[in-house]
């Protein structure tokens, strides 16, 4: 099993001072952090672009896990690289060709991932899982931050690392991550936790506190899951 991550998505941060907000987060603990990027079209809520992206950037060294919720997709990947992703995952029901956005994706030096839906069917990664770096399962629909987690994803987490296997892929969820129900998806074999709300409540002087009680939660799973 690879390492735990805990990945803050800045959705749920201050927009009005996410430089600081971003900076709070790496130094409260974060593993990586998450930028959810929504265009209004293919999910019903629009976030920010590459600038805003590209703004932030400076402001860590902390890995950047950016999620596109767009579509299409291809036209926009080398502006995402080029503003400082260090990994770009796109949902599959996005656009027809899949392996070609992963191809896209690669020809910039950055890491790729996929990302379903809960509606999707973990069959729908079969074809594209040898070829990318990460699977994202949302465990609410797309769209927007606050949303309580969708139970019934559980079995297709655990469906998602018996195709992942012993492959260097990490196995993320995204969405109602919570010290409760962390351990559901760390059970399952998740390994990268998307966190919101859960990771930025109270403000930047909770948010160690916040993201040591995911981490604990989780490894706690972990140790039994292992």
């Amino acid at each position: 099993m690879s390492t735990l991550r805990i990945a803050p998505s800045i959705l749920s941060a201050d927009f009005a001072r996410l430089g600081e907000e971003v900076r709070a987060i790496d130094e409260a603990g974060a593993d990586w952090i998450h930028c959810d990027v929504m265009d209004g079209h293919f999910v019903p809520n629009i976030s920010f672009g590459p600038d805003v992206l590209k703004a932030i950037r400076p402001h860590t060294k902390k890995f950047f896990d950016v999620h596109l919720m767009i579509a299409p997709v291809d036209p926009y990947v080398e502006a995402f690289a080029k503003a400082g992703a260090d990994l770009i995952s796109f949902h599959v029901e996005a656009g027809p060709h899949p392996h070609r956005t992963i191809q896209a994706i690669k020809a910039q030096g950055k890491k790729a991932g996929i990302v379903l839906n809960p509606g999707t069917p973990a069959s729908a990664a079969e074809a594209l899982i040898a070829d990318v770096d990460l699977v994202l399962l949302m465990t609410v629909n797309p769209g927007f931050g606050g949303q309580s987690f969708i139970h019934t994803v559980v079995d297709k987490i655990a469906q998602l690392r018996a195709l992942i296997g012993d492959r260097p892929i990490a196995l993320e969820i995204d969405g109602g991550v919570t010290p409760e129900t962390a351990p559901l998806a760390v059970k399952a074999g998740a390994d990268t936790l998307v966190a919101g709300s859960a990771a930025f409540k109270g403000g930047p002087s909770a948010y160690a506190a916040n993201i040591a009680a995911i981490r604990k939660a989780a490894e706690t799973a972990r140790g039994d899951w292992v």
